[in-house]
């Protein structure tokens, strides 16, 4: 998985992701405005500090920076330090004010906003399966996708198992080992000085696991298998109250909150502008409706807005609380 997404012909590295799936930042330009109107927020929560940093974690093709530059008021625009974290190269026509980089700035050096939109369920991560006997082993899978069983887990996988995806002696039943992840929340969490960190991703917890894990493909707007060869993207749900565990470990401790509510806190709503518009103003009546689309799109229960925010202050209150 690791090579099939971030090796030198990973999936990352050499297509362009929005070709395969659409994220909230690619389905509507209300989510930047919402990060905007957060960032600002957390300027004000903290005093409005002389710069305050924009990381965005697992950046893709630069676009949730595009749209929070055109989206935040000149003050702001003027301290803002917009951080881009992304293994594939720098987009060449993205806007000169962000530096973009290919690893984490170094723990507590960040003051703003740390914001990683779907980029957990790209971590790499490995599969476990049981076998006849009731045994998790560890799943192993070639290029091509031929998967077999290999040793059983053990170590600290087996532990995180035990804590956080007990599975049953069912032969097939599937888990999918978030250890690396819950790392990786916390690194990213812990580039905070003081600010907020937000994990925004489709998630479960320990009350309501898949039976059968959730890794799969992404391929041309489709769903399809995951076959590590570096043409699709390879993507499982996060097991986010492991995450959230993780960061409190370190001293950064979140919430979770839907990104239904999260939206809605940021101005974002899906009501339909009044039908009385339509023949006193057409032009705003039309635009009203897309924008009321593009929000219902984002907030919808069984859809984007089903997201879950893992909200993490640093030195500041939640703003959602």
């Amino acid at each position: 998985m690791e090579r099939a997404l971030y090796g030198p012909r990973g999936f990352f590295v050499r297509e362009e992701p929005g070709a395969h799936f659409r994220t909230s930042v690619h389905a509507s330009q209300l989510f930047a405005q919402a990060v905007a109107r957060l960032a600002a927020r957390v300027d004000a929560a903290l005093g409005r500090p002389a710069e305050l940093a924009l990381l965005d974690v697992g950046a893709g093709r630069g676009e949730l920076h595009t749209g929070v530059l055109d989206a935040v008021d000149e003050p702001l625009a003027r301290r803002l330090r917009p951080y881009a974290v992304e293994r594939a190269p720098r987009p060449p026509a993205l806007d000169a004010r962000v530096e973009w980089r290919d690893a984490l700035p170094a723990a507590g050096s960040v003051t703003g906003l740390v914001f990683a939109n779907e980029w957990l369920d790209n971590v790499p991560l490995d599969v476990a399966e049981v076998d006849d006997a009731g045994v998790p082993r560890y799943v192993l899978v070639d290029p091509a996708g031929r998967e077999r069983l290999g040793p059983p887990v053990d170590g600290a996988d087996a532990e995180w198992l035990e804590r956080w995806w007990p599975l049953d002696p069912e032969p097939g039943l599937r888990a999918e080992i978030g250890r690396p992840r819950d790392a990786a929340w916390a690194a990213a969490a812990g580039t905070l000085a003081r600010g907020l960190a937000v994990a925004v991703d489709y998630a479960h917890t320990r009350d309501a696991r898949p039976s059968f894990g959730t890794l799969t493909g992404y391929l041309d707007g489709r769903e399809v298998r995951a076959v590590p060869d570096g043409t699709r993207d390879l993507t499982a749900h996060v097991a986010l109250d492991a995450c959230a565990a993780a960061g409190a470990h370190a001293g950064r401790g979140g919430t979770p909150h839907t990104q239904r509510a999260a939206l809605h806190a940021l101005g974002v709503h899906g009501g339909r502008p009044p039908l009385s518009w339509a023949s006193t103003d057409a032009a705003a009546y039309v635009r009203a409706l897309r924008t009321a689309g593009e929000a219902a799109e984002l907030t919808d229960p069984a859809g984007l807005g089903a997201f879950t925010w893992l909200v993490c202050p640093v030195g500041m209150g939640d703003p959602f609380a």
